[in-house]
């Protein structure tokens, strides 16, 4: 991830501006790889851009919401020209918990739409561009709820188990051209979505690393 010559000169982080997002803006930037941050709260996003800019990269902000059906060519009007060598879809969320037999369906589609049908939108354009260069990177950023079912976050699990298998199946069709794939499974994490959600990490007895 940190190899600028095979996932340089720019990295697209979707879900950029805190969190997970930022800790990879930050980690990139130390690398000397330009970067494109996508997020809905401006914010967020522009502090982790100047912060990120200081390092001596380029930066360039993107104030998005995925699930607006313009969405991808809104992100295209910002990276087309730019040699992309690295997608780091961190944007994946649970909108919606609730459950399913007496929930929202248009809300539970959300939960889709922004975990899987933005996933594969953006995995799509960036890694053809990717294979057709012969190198670069795409990472999904998935989540422990892939791997069980859990009461009132059905779907999003179900979202989440998805991408561990698309995940798979794509490395399987891009490795023999040079471009590498990896979901990266996130556990109980301290980020600032996270506490707002009402996560407390600070229980007696409870180390966080």
């Amino acid at each position: 991830m940190t190899d600028k010559n095979v996932y340089g000169p720019w990295a697209v982080v979707a879900g950029g501006s805190e969190g997970v997002g930022a800790a990879f803006a930050d980690r990139l930037a130390d690398a000397g790889i330009n970067l494109v941050l996508i997020a809905r709260k401006p914010g967020p996003l522009n502090e982790t851009a100047e912060k990120v800019r200081a390092k001596g990269v380029e930066v360039r902000t993107l104030e998005l919401d995925l699930l607006d059906p313009g969405a991808l060519a809104a992100i295209r009007a910002v990276t087309d020209g730019l040699e992309v060598g690295l997608l780091i879809f961190n944007a994946g969320a649970n909108s919606y918990g609730h459950e399913f037999v007496t929930g929202d369906l248009t809300r539970v589609q959300g939960v889709l739409d922004l975990n899987i049908t933005a996933q594969m939108a953006l995995t799509h354009h960036f890694g053809a561009l990717m294979k057709e260069r012969g190198r670069g990177g795409i990472m999904l950023v998935g989540s422990l709820s892939g791997y069980l079912g859990q009461a009132q976050i059905s779907v999003y699990s179900a979202a989440k188990a998805f991408s561990r298998v698309f995940a798979e199946g794509l490395w399987l069709e891009l490795r023999p051209h040079g471009v590498h794939v990896l979901e990266l499974v996130l556990g109980v994490t301290r980020t600032p979505a996270m506490e707002r959600a009402g996560l407390r990490m600070d229980l007696p007895g409870l180390r966080v690393a």
